[in-house]
């Protein structure tokens, strides 16, 4: 009995020795989660280079985004080269999904590109502004989904690096830089310019989706399906473009910004290659809490009928000089007002088509835009005058008495006479100082006699606040 009991006091004292051994070893193997800069066992490449390789292999001497069918594999032997770049996406407010989009250079970038991974979630290792290296030895390029792609070849499209080669192919660098959006428009937006953070200023959602009772979130409405898409439009150029977010997105659920702003994001495609998409890593890049600049006024002629004269209320077709008014037209569904001497048979052909009367009193800032296109020009005729006028009296008989003052504008002839039936821009017209009652007039002058019978059509004509 008394040696069990010695047995168990040794083995107490063998048990608190071991234990206290435990406790005051302060000296833990501490995981190791210091980024070690690489050291590349090849060359590396620009994106740009990238993308030069597979114009090469499209036959082109520059990218042809519609090409989605050419795909460029890098050979796996030989010496490994790998493509640098910035990264610009982030996939911890669930907007992207297993992909890391690339920029060339921190300031003005002039290359982006999509690498696929299938790993997710990629930010924890690859945060914006994180330089990262690419080997790109047995991997693949080729436009998909309208943007310049790289991952190994799957089939007849570009599929995603496998998780366990994740680190084969993809080494992080110790930089970690500040990335500087591009500062665009709109109507700045290029193929080229995809897979870039941009910095869009002066932009607001559209009233019916983001203002009152019919106000959205950003995608979780019972009709998004994989995105909800909202229109962004651009308040200095008057144009739109599509604003896509995930429905797996964490902010889905959040209301639309209803005022005008700025917002920090990346030029990508639909899923279809066909449309320009902004896309944010997060709503904290969106900063719209500015008056908005919705349309003082507006008319984009979708009751228009095709082939007959145009008579919208309020609006005054008059002609001054021959037999020819200004028509509607209707075409794919989209209505515009016309106007086009030919076949009039008169020599001279003067049309007006002047707007309701508008007050440019009731704010500040005003700014004209609307779109125009053109088919049959005539060598050095410039048929459209775009005019304003405060002492007008609203009648045609007031139309040649009334004092009018031209205004330029971006015509759709002259930035390319042989591109019929595409509309440009007019670029913002400045109205600010513009006071009372105003009247703004579209004056064709033409003749189908001398052979200057342009067709021009109007469309999508705003008056908005700056």
């Amino acid at each position: 009995m008394k040696t069990l009991k010695i047995n168990k006091l040794i083995l107490l004292l063998i048990g608190l020795v071991a234990f206290n051994s435990c406790v005051e070893d302060d000296d833990f193997n501490i995981p190791n989660t210091a980024v070690v800069e690489p050291v590349l066992t090849g060359s590396t490449i620009e994106i740009g280079s990238v993308a030069g390789q597979l114009a090469q292999e499209q036959g082109n001497s520059a990218l042809d985004y519609s090409d989605d069918d050419t795909i460029y594999t890098y050979p796996t032997d030989g010496p490994d080269q790998f493509v640098t770049g910035y990264v610009i996406s982030s996939d911890e407010g669930g907007n992207y999904f297993e992909e890391i989009i690339l920029q060339n250079a921190t300031e003005n970038p002039t290359d982006g590109i999509r690498v696929l991974v299938d790993v997710n979630p990629l930010f924890i290792r690859y945060e914006v502004g994180r330089k990262v290296f690419v080997k790109v030895n047995g991997l693949s390029t080729a436009i998909s989904n309208g943007v310049l792609t790289i991952g190994p070849k799957d089939g007849d499209r570009i599929g995603k690096i496998p998780a366990p080669s994740e680190n084969d192919f993809i080494l992080r660098s110790t930089e970690v830089a500040a990335m500087i959006p591009l500062v665009i428009g709109v109507a700045d937006f290029t193929d080229d310019k995809t897979n870039l953070l941009i910095e869009l200023n002066d932009v607001q959602f559209l009233k019916s989706q983001a203002v009152g009772p019919t106000a959205l979130s950003y995608a979780s409405e019972s009709f998004d399906q994989f995105d909800g898409e909202r229109t962004l439009e651009d308040c200095t150029s008057g144009t739109s473009t599509i604003f896509a977010t995930s429905t797996f997105a964490d902010f889905k659920a959040l209301s639309l910004p209803e005022g005008k702003g700025s917002m920090v994001a990346v030029l990508q495609k639909n899923f279809f290659g066909d449309e320009f998409n902004v896309v944010v890593n997060s709503p904290e890049t969106i900063d719209m809490t500015g008056q908005r600049c919705d349309p003082v006024f507006g008319a984009d002629f979708q009751e228009a009928t095709d082939n007959t004269t145009f008579d919208t209320p309020g609006w005054i077709n008059f002609a001054e000089a021959g037999s020819r008014l200004w028509s509607e037209d209707v075409f794919s569904g989209n209505g515009t007002a016309r106007f086009s001497a030919f076949s009039s048979g008169d020599a001279s052909n003067i049309g007006w088509l002047i707007t309701p009367s508008i007050d440019m009193d009731a704010q500040t800032g005003e700014v004209l835009t609307f779109e125009m296109q053109h088919a049959f020009p005539d060598a050095g005729h410039d048929p459209m005058e775009v005019l304003y006028s405060n002492d007008f009296d609203g009648t045609e008989a007031g139309v040649l008495t009334a004092t009018w003052t031209s205004m330029p504008f971006t015509k759709s002839y002259i930035v390319d006479s042989g591109n019929w039936f595409t509309f440009v821009n007019s670029g913002p017209i400045d109205l600010s100082g513009v006071t009372g009652n105003a009247y703004i007039a579209f004056k064709y002058t033409g003749s189908d006699t001398a052979n200057q019978n342009m067709t021009i059509d109007i469309d999508d004509v705003k008056i908005s606040v700056q």
